[in-house]
């Protein structure tokens, strides 16, 4: 090696160390958000962009003629519209905004999509990963004591768990929101004493047993689970407390969940999902292949219902500005119909949906192409979208965690999507 190459690779190697400096600053240069809660609407299935809130000049299931299936409405944002379905949702864009060009490379199975979107990262035959919702309740804790601080209503898997972070971070499910999870309930027929003998019992096993990480995870679970038994907890459930004009507006069984989201909110939950997914409605929900297109008015109605009424509520409340409402799903539909009038999967472009949370609302960020098939502006990753919750939640999105082993970066070098952050 002569000098000429040795001072090649160090100013080569000086340059990386400046590059990553400079990318270091740029990352730090996203004010950091300040939102305390996130509500996840989840429309599993793949809701269809161009459907709903990319809207493409309106194409015929009839004769195959590729586009949007309804009509486009005016928004409160000057300039943009969405699906006639979303009239109310439509009435209120100010308060949210559109993130119109989010993708990912996979475009066939639900299962693996929505792992990406829930994870944000590709599934890996050696690191379980931890879902969105453990990562902020990891990074954040409680914000009340005798609330559970993850909350999961529809139907569960595994893509919303704590990975490597450990079973502390889980979720508690919820099935019906009037009657809260069954196993914080007390069976009618044990007393308040036996109950107390039983934990006492269970104490002095847990203090005998050898305590590894397992372990250490199962105590810490039965303990938040006495703690959310005789705290406040049940009282969220008391669904009938809300006025009837306030039921009304929320609407369907989709709007209930949204309902006591707020209520979970309001107490000091963290992170709440409400799926509104494949086993929630007549069995196909948002996977719109062949009828399934015919009924999706249906779907979109009242999720314009449920979610304009949770905005509205949160607003009312004083609590949008500190509650991150978004709205998510796996990938998207094509603009093409097939021969029997439904629609395939796209993942190359699609849409969600935030509300509130501090972001820089009234605004709409990328643009796709003629029909909705491909970003042409601003193409957002996995990565992207989870860091920008993450930021917006005063999360570094930047750090790292650790399984145990090594550094895991908190995102897959994702980068929060700038212009929503003042």
């Amino acid at each position: 090696m002569n000098a000429g190459e040795s001072l090649s690779r160090r100013r080569f190697q000086q340059l990386l160390g400046l590059g990553a400096l400079s990318a270091a600053r740029k990352a730090r240069a996203v004010p950091r958000g300040r939102a305390r809660s996130c509500v996840l609407i989840w429309l599993g299935g793949g809701m269809c962009h161009v459907d709903t809130f990319d809207p493409k000049p309106v194409g015929d299931p009839a004769t195959q003629k590729a586009g949007s299936a309804y009509p486009a409405i005016p928004t409160a944002i000057p300039g943009v519209r969405v699906c006639e379905h979303l009239e109310l949702t439509a009435k209120m864009l100010d308060r949210g905004v559109i993130l119109r060009t989010l993708n990912h490379p996979l475009n066939i199975d639900h299962a693996d999509s929505t792992n990406l979107v829930k994870t944000g990262r590709l599934t890996s035959g050696t690191v379980v990963y931890p879902s969105l919702g453990s990562l902020i309740t990891h990074e954040l804790g409680p914000r009340a004591e005798d609330v559970p601080p993850y909350v999961v209503m529809g139907f569960p898997n595994v893509t919303r768990g704590p990975g490597f972070l450990g079973g502390r971070y889980s979720y508690v499910y919820l099935t019906d929101p009037r009657s809260g999870p069954s196993g914080l309930r007390r069976p009618y027929d044990l007393t308040e004493g036996r109950e107390r003998r039983r934990f006492e019992l269970l104490d002095v096993l847990r203090r005998r047993r050898h305590q590894n990480v397992s372990a250490r995870d199962y105590d810490e679970a039965i303990t938040q689970a006495k703690r959310f038994m005789r705290g406040s907890f049940s009282r969220v459930f008391d669904l009938d407390a809300e006025p009837g004009y306030i039921h009304e507006r929320y609407g369907s069984d989709f709007g209930q969940r949204c309902l006591l989201a707020r209520r979970l909110v309001e107490s000091g939950t963290r992170f709440v999902e409400v799926a509104y997914d494949l086993n929630f409605k007549n069995g196909t929900g948002w996977d719109t292949h062949r009828h399934g297109q015919a009924n999706q008015h249906l779907l979109i109605r009242d999720l314009d219902q449920s979610l304009s009424a949770l905005v509205r509520d949160l607003e009312m409340r004083g609590l949008l500005d500190e509650t991150l409402v978004v709205v998510a799903t796996e990938f998207g539909r094509p603009p093409e119909f097939d021969a029997q009038g439904g629609r395939g999967h796209q993942s190359g472009t699609f849409s969600v949906a935030m509300f509130g949370g501090g972001l820089r609302t009234g605004q709409v960020i990328g643009v796709t192409d003629e029909l909705g098939r491909k970003p042409i502006e601003r193409p957002i990753s996995v990565p992207d979208f989870h860091a920008t919750i993450l930021n917006a939640l005063g999360v570094n999105p930047h750090k790292d965690l650790y399984d145990g082993k090594r550094p895991i970066p908190i995102t897959d070098h994702g980068q929060p999507v700038a212009e929503l952050f003042a």
